[in-house]
């Protein structure tokens, strides 16, 4: 009795392999089919016709679990997808068109919750992207155009503020605003296909403090407001090096030889001329300086690096080893005196 209960299992399981995995004359898949890796763990399992997927067709992990789930109402073309981590969470849904992401994809986290909303067209991103933070809410808005940014762009930053402005072709265009969390302005300006060009304004506490204007890209002047003690616009290209004035304030050295006492901090100074043109050339003393008034290293009587400033700092900078990179970085004949 145990003998034919073998026989009859393992011709079951041999009428059952005949039953799928059939290709037939023209070398068409037909019928169900199943297929395993070397390890005999499913890969997928579905129906072909004619070749052709149709119905539900089912991938797997390699430990069993669902991992993708196409289901096609045209057959081996459209489908409906969605996919599932390995605990089972959908992660996306949306439709396929001959493999091309097509129609409206929603994008999921853990907790089910929306993260991502895309529209497709044949595998290019055209229409409208919406993305939602952890609370759910809007974080994000675009639209989409062959694949690259076009239209009105809005981003959240924080809970109240935003950023917004028009792409075309994937570059920014036009006004670009960006307000904060108490409803100010804190910047302001204008692109042209990408490119910063005309004027830019930054402003705290709705105040303005710093005044640009671009030139496709190019820095062509940035006036900061300095409290020196009364109010006064100043060029950056006109600041030369500044640092602390005691426990508040700062001094601030003209490329002419002009000294202004401010009241404002090295940090908020620091934050309105910009790392493009200044760096840091002495860490401990918090002086920073405008590359282009880095001369080179000299020596003091004691054979000591000496940082040469022009104008003429009423100051002695040691250079340390960054600052002494900096110098090297700036490739300016004789600038070490080694």
């Amino acid at each position: 009795m145990k003998y034919r209960l073998i026989i009859i299992s393992l011709l079951l399981l041999g009428f059952a392999c005949n039953a799928q995995n059939k290709i037939d004359k023209q070398g068409r898949r037909q019928g169900k089919w199943i297929k395993t890796d070397k390890d005999g763990s499913r890969i997928f399992e579905g129906t072909f016709q004619d070749g052709k997927e149709v119905g539900v067709f089912n991938y797997y992990y390699p430990d069993g679990t669902l991992k993708i789930r196409n289901t096609f109402t045209v057959p081996g073309r459209y489908c409906r997808h969605e996919a599932y981590d390995q605990k089972g969470h959908l992660l996306a849904d949306g439709y396929y068109d001959q493999k091309n992401r097509d129609s409206v994809w929603h994008f999921y986290n853990e907790d089910g919750k929306v993260i991502k909303v895309t529209s497709y067209r044949m595998g290019i991103k055209q229409g409208r992207q919406v993305i939602f933070n952890a609370k759910g809410d809007t974080a994000e808005v675009s639209g989409w155009k062959d694949n690259h940014r076009n239209g009105r762009w809005w981003k959240r930053i924080g809970d109240k503020g935003y950023i917004t402005g028009y792409y075309v072709n994937g570059g920014i265009h036009g006004r670009l605003v960006e307000y904060g969390e108490d409803g100010n302005m804190i910047r302001e300006g204008f692109y042209n296909n990408g490119a910063r060009h005309g004027q830019n304004r930054i402003y705290e506490a709705g105040k303005l403090v710093v005044d640009e204007m671009w030139n496709n890209d190019l820095l062509a002047e940035r006036k900061i407001l300095l409290h020196a003690p009364a109010e006064r616009w100043v060029s950056v290209f006109e600041i030369a090096y500044f640092m602390p004035k005691g426990s508040f304030g700062t001094n601030v050295y003209l490329s002419d030889g002009t000294k202004l006492t401010c009241s404002d901090s090295p940090e908020i100074i620091n934050e309105r001329v910009g790392s493009d043109n200044f760096v840091i050339v002495d860490r401990r003393y918090r002086i920073i300086a405008n590359k282009n008034s880095v001369v080179g290293i000299t020596k003091d009587s004691e054979g000591r690096n000496i940082l040469e400033l022009s104008p003429k700092s009423p100051f002695t900078v040691f250079p340390d080893e960054e600052c002494l990179k900096l110098v090297k970085s700036l490739k300016r004949p004789d600038a070490l005196d080694e």
